[in-house]
């Protein structure tokens, strides 16, 4: 099992990762732009910054941990449950989150 604590351990190691709230909900930014926020409806789960590709594949996945709603239908974001999330797969997405959503002058930080 994954925590939202572990979430943020993970990402404030990336450069300008910041903790934040979205929609009154906990959430982490890079260089203020959203890449992940953990979400309190009742479908749950944490709403990941993501490509289109990826969300495809990991929603028609046979891994339970990945969902999508209808609210985050036409959206970048997949849902993570993090209760069955793999702690590995969970932080390379968290990371490939980090990639999509930070500039281009902050994505050369961590390649300096």
């Amino acid at each position: 099992m994954v925590t939202w604590e572990d979430v943020v351990a993970h990402a404030v190691t990336l450069p300008e990762v910041a903790e934040a709230t979205s929609y009154s909900t906990p959430s982490l930014n890079v260089a203020g732009k959203l890449m992940a926020r953990l979400r309190t409806e009742d479908d749950g789960g944490l709403a990941l910054k993501c490509t289109t590709a990826d969300k495809e594949s990991l929603v028609s996945g046979s891994d339970p941990a990945f969902y999508t709603s209808p609210h985050y239908d036409g959206y970048d974001y997949v849902l993570v449950d993090l209760t069955l999330v793999d702690r590995a797969e969970i932080f390379e997405l968290i990371e490939e989150s980090w990639h999509i959503a930070a500039p281009a002058r902050v994505r050369r930080l961590r390649s300096a």
